[in-house]
């Protein structure tokens, strides 16, 4: 890159992020190449008791949750930890590996130098989520393998990551997710014959000096202004509690407070969404805040007294947030199959396992954050089992039993829209306050009988080798419509784009919705896209490319579609699809009325590009599916007009 360009991003970086975010991040590097974080550091535990009595759900009741067949399931899931093996992001098992690739090297040295590998595959196993099932199993069963498996990864974890040194002390975030789930299994197995004094004193010991880690480079996370400022101040607050008679007990309580009450404040937009645009942050969002309305409810013995922690974090204007959170979640999940659109960023977080239920399936989590700040409830089910250990199946409701497709139905999410049952829509609008992680303006996401019709392409990979460096994030992967084969914002590197325009909401009436977006002004083009629910089972989208230029350019409109056995015909102006589903064969019908088609293509797999025809449902995980790209060029107007007709 060119001095001058390179000069020109960091002005539009500036611009962009704000003077606040790009000083902050200044700060960090210089503490970083300084020294300073290495010199200031102190290595030495300090001794305090572990004594975190979180309230913890009953056997009776835990047992009736999870009936006979969920019990099997998780005992399963149990014993597949205990003989080594761990589903990192949710996949397929892999051994849990404990030990990083260079235990000896400062986390600051190794935080200056590029990983040579996906360094998520490092931390994966090293956040201790497989713990949580662990935990479920012995507050179950009572059966002591699990307690000695927990504690025996725990003394490895120890002996292979000297405090400080590795891969697995570079991210503040990563470092304060273990420490919260230290926290949470040193309750959970507080009463096994395996938890020594001996065990409990080291394990104190790590949480310490887990949180003496954080607080200097808070200034990291406050420059990203995301999940890890969330995560930290949670794990600061965590650790508070769990040792209430360390010397930095209050310091931290303190400063995780403040965090957390400004993130909840400020992180969450006027709709709901989180600051990271994205499904998959929204939900670890959405956990971290049941976390801490439930310890916040921990009455902690320290110094001789009953203290109850101070719950200002929770003000007014945070739970009416979290209740807008909890709402914009409701209504993005399909209830037949419990998934919800894979948009953004999907790197397969999930830092509360507490359910059976895969991790695409979202019903846990919207059961239990619209019980707790929403007064709703989901009809009950296997997902029931996370509000459980969260505290919230006994929470007062104003609803019942409400589905998402109630919601939809009424309007009361103005971007999806309902029709029927059997199926509905999301079309993607927003107000990008915070830098996003897609190009995913005017995205459409359709769903007919719990089955996702229209793909979001989710994220695959951000470290692999090109071209899997992250590059799923492009409109051009997206369902909606590309301009000369350019993305809809500037990419500016792996996580960054610039020059972001907001998606507009232009009406909402009856059964159609409709928006704009002008990320292709600088080409003197316009997007207006209308969605029409026509039946249950027949649904048109209408794009309208308005060229102001009247310059020659060319059109695409991309559809993602499941893999499946189809025949296609395609003439001048129309093509026809058949796509074969479950439930029979969907007609797929995309005609331009005023323009020839110039070029149309259908790929599976990477077999004609290799990042096209690819669904990634979580982080490392990528499946066939059929990428269908229709171009039109045209100097004057041009509309694409699409129907989905299902089998009535």
């Amino acid at each position: 890159m060119k001095i001058s360009q390179r000069l020109l991003t960091a002005l539009k970086a500036l611009r962009e992020l704000g003077p606040t975010q790009v000083g902050l991040l200044a700060l960090y590097k210089l503490g970083l190449k300084s020294g300073h974080y290495r010199r200031s550091e102190n290595t030495q535990a300090q001794p305090a008791p572990f004594n975190f009595p979180l309230p913890l759900p009953e056997r009776e009741k835990l047992l009736s949750s999870l009936g006979p067949g969920g019990l099997s399931l998780l005992r399963q899931a149990a014993d597949e930890i205990v003989s080594g093996q761990f589903r990192a992001f949710g996949g397929p098992p892999v051994p849990i590996q404990l030990t990083p690739p260079s235990p000896k090297t400062h986390w600051t040295k190794l935080e200056t130098r590029p990983h040579p590998t996906d360094i998520k595959h490092v931390w994966e196993p090293a956040r201790f989520g497989w713990a949580f099932p662990l935990g479920r199993a012995w507050l179950a069963t009572g059966n002591e393998i699990y307690p000695a498996a927990f504690w025996r990864y725990f003394e490895i974890f120890q002996a292979e990551n000297p405090p400080f040194f590795g891969e697995n002390w570079t991210s503040g975030q990563e470092v304060g997710l273990r420490l919260i789930a230290l926290a949470w299994a040193g309750a959970v197995f507080g009463n096994s014959e395996h938890t020594t004094p001996i065990r409990l004193a080291a394990l104190a010991a790590a949480i310490g000096l887990h949180a003496s880690r954080i607080v200097p480079t808070v200034v990291y996370a406050r420059a990203q202004n995301n999940n890890h400022l969330l995560t930290e101040a949670a794990a600061l607050y965590t650790a508070a509690l769990a040792l209430p008679d360390h010397p930095q007990s209050a310091s931290w309580r303190k400063t995780g407070q403040k965090w957390l009450a400004w993130c909840f404040k400020h992180q969450i937009d006027s709709s709901g969404e989180y600051i990271q645009h994205s499904t998959n942050y929204h939900r670890l969002m959405l956990q971290t805040a049941l976390w801490v309305r439930w310890v916040s409810g921990v009455r902690v013995q320290g110094s001789g007294k009953n203290l109850i922690p101070d719950t200002s974090h929770l003000t007014p204007i945070a739970r009416e947030n979290l209740s807008l959170a909890a709402h914009w979640l409701f209504c993005l999940l399909d209830f037949e199959s419990g998934k919800v659109p894979n948009l953004g960023p999907n790197d397969g977080a999930y830092i509360f396992p507490l359910t059976n239920q895969p991790i695409e399936d979202y019903r846990p989590v919207v059961q239990a954050a619209a019980r707790a700040f929403l007064g709703y409830s989901l009809p009950p089910g296997a997902w029931d089992e996370m509000s459980l250990w969260f505290n919230v199946e006994g929470q007062r409701l104003k609803v019942e039993a409400a589905t998402p497709s109630d919601l939809r139905i009424l309007g009361i999410y103005p971007t999806t829209l309902q029709a029927s049952g059997q199926s509905w829509a999301y079309l993607r609008t927003a107000r990008l306050r915070s830098r996003p992680g897609h190009a995913d303006l005017l995205n459409l996401d359709l769903w007919w009988r719990g089955q996702n019709i229209t793909l979001d392409p989710g994220t695959f990979q951000y470290n692999a080798p090109p071209p899997w460096d992250n590059p799923l994030t492009s409109a051009l992967h997206h369902n909606t419509v590309t301009v000369d084969g350019l993305d809809q914002f500037t990419r500016a590197g792996r996580f960054l784009y610039l020059d972001r325009v907001d998606g507009l909401r232009v009406k909402s009436a009856g059964g159609s919705i409709s928006a704009r977006h002008y990320a292709y002004s600088r080409l003197g083009v316009r997007h207006t896209r209308v969605v029409t629910a026509l039946t249950p089972d027949h649904w048109q989208v209408e794009d309208e490319l308005l060229n102001l230029r009247s310059k020659p350019h060319t059109f695409r409109l991309h559809w993602l579609l499941p893999d499946g056995e189809y025949e296609m015909e395609t003439s001048d102006e129309k093509l026809n699809i058949r796509l074969k589903l479950p439930n029979g064969w969907l007609n797929l019908q995309i005609t331009t009325p005023q323009s020839p088609i110039t070029n149309c293509s259908l790929a599976r797999a990477g077999d004609i590009d290799p990042l096209r025809g690819w669904f990634s449902p979580t982080y490392a995980v990528k499946t066939p599916a059929l990428s269908l790209a229709v171009e039109v060029q045209s100097a004057e107007n041009v509309v694409f007009l699409t129907e989905f007709i299902f089998p009535g």
